[in-house]
């Protein structure tokens, strides 16, 4: 019971963080402006919960079902933020799924082996991830007038955007470190459960 708790624990915490950390892309006012950014913390996020979630079951097929919870999840934002009068090329929904079934193909192509997937599948999730999410933004109709027309009322006014300016990260520390806390802290319980017992 206190396994599948802990699983639960990162399943949720896990894909919030994931969300934030591409919080660049999520909405489309900085989507170019930081994509690079957003490849990294993104690619890293779906690797580490992906594969903690294949080696924790042992089933390929696993990452593609973390994937489209992340999905789902973001999709379910998407459709919240139209119903309140925004375009519906405010948010981008990220690309995840492709990247996360190549890792399970790589997971059962090396007939379960863990270094494998961690090698071979993170660094096709690391290659794939800015590819698919370029060809996703190249289908955003105009992402800086959605930037100027329509700033996020979550921005404080002197963070409302006014021309394209590359490398500036909008982003909530506080959020980012909570996700990234309560992530951290599951493998460490889990194995302080493991030693206990």
């Amino acid at each position: 019971t206190t396994h599948y708790l802990f699983i639960v624990v990162v399943a949720v915490n896990s894909t919030l963080l994931t969300i934030n950390a591409g919080d660049y892309i999520f909405y489309t006012d900085w989507a170019w402006t930081s994509f690079v950014v957003f490849s990294i913390s993104q690619s890293t996020m779906l690797a580490v919960g992906a594969i903690y979630y294949v080696l924790f079951t042992g089933v390929p097929g696993t990452a593609t079902y973390y994937a489209t919870i992340m999905t789902i999840y973001t999709w379910v934002a998407k459709g919240a933020w139209f119903a309140l009068g925004y375009p519906y090329d405010f948010i981008a929904v990220p690309v995840w799924i492709p990247s996360a079934m190549l890792l399970d193909l790589t997971y059962w192509a090396t007939r379960r082996n863990k270094h494998a997937a961690i090698l071979i599948g993170g660094t096709l999730i690391g290659l794939s991830i800015p590819l698919f999410n370029m060809i996703n933004l190249l289908l955003v109709r105009d992402p800086l007038e959605v930037a100027f027309k329509y700033p996020r009322p979550t921005l404080p006014p002197y963070m409302t955007p006014i021309e394209p300016q590359v490398g500036k990260f909008y982003n909530s520390p506080v959020a980012l470190g909570a996700g990234a806390g309560a992530v951290l802290t599951v493998p460490i319980a889990a194995l302080g459960a493991k030693l206990n017992t």
